[in-house]
This record gives C-alpha cells, structure tokens and sequence, in this order.
C-alpha cells in the first residue's frame, strides 16, 4: 500500500516537471527564440 503511494507521487512529480517545461516556458519568452523561423 505505501509503495503505490510512493509510485503514485514520483509518477505525479514526473508529469509535473515534465508539462511545466513544456506548457510553461514557451509562454515565458514573448520575444523570437533561437529555433524560432522568424
């Protein structure tokens, strides 16, 4: 029973970390990246 806890909140940090670097940073830069085609 722990161990599913335990799996069930890396698995949940995992998803976090993972839609903050890809939802969250593109908005952040307002301006043209570096791999931008402007």
């Amino acid at each position: 029973m722990i161990q599913n806890i335990l799996v069930y909140i890396a698995v949940a940090l995992a998803l976090f970390f993972l839609i903050r670097k890809f939802l969250f940073k593109p908005k952040k830069k307002s301006g043209c990246g570096t791999d931008c085609g402007c």
